[in-house]
């Protein structure tokens, strides 16, 4: 008998098997955020409101999250219960992303300055393109799509 036999290996610390789990639950969540096509852009729209979304054609479905004078202009919105931000980077352009945060998914909370902030760790990431600005988050925020017409938004 070896004393290999005798002792086995150590279990894992606690910390250890934590760090797995959230990994593992965060590939979850992020998957979940996912669309189907994997697209990294959102519909926006240019200076004079009509969707610049190639798949939106009139009269398409959708639910409505807010009106455009809902969003304000350098700012946005957050939609807990859909799971989504709204953004206007720009007079007349608006950006959709997933509320949760890429570091450990918490929900952003607000919008300002162009930026969007996670309570939980202070990431920080654009409102113009979901990318980060400031970590612990390494990874954007993924795309939402949305559709504008006349004056609402919607999710797509």
């Amino acid at each position: 008998m070896t004393s290999e036999s005798l002792h086995p290996a150590p279990a894992p610390a606690r910390r250890t098997v934590m760090a797995a789990v959230g990994v593992a639950g965060l590939a979850v969540a992020l998957t979940a955020c996912g669309d189907e096509d994997s697209s990294s852009s959102s519909a926006s729209t240019g200076g004079d409101g009509a969707s610049q979304d190639a798949g939106a054609g009139a009269g398409s479905g959708g639910t409505e999250l807010a009106k455009t004078s809902d969003i304000p202009e350098g700012g946005g919105k957050v939609f807990g219960d859909k799971g989504v931000v709204v953004t206007q980077p720009a007079a007349g352009q608006f950006k959709a992303f997933s509320s949760k945060c890429t570091h450990q998914g918490c929900a952003v909370s607000k919008i300002a300055d162009g930026v969007i902030v996670c309570p939980c760790h202070n990431s920080q990431f654009s409102a113009e393109d979901g990318s980060v600005k400031k970590g612990p988050a390494t990874q954007p925020l993924p795309a939402a799509k949305i559709t504008v017409e006349g004056e609402s938004i919607k999710l797509a």
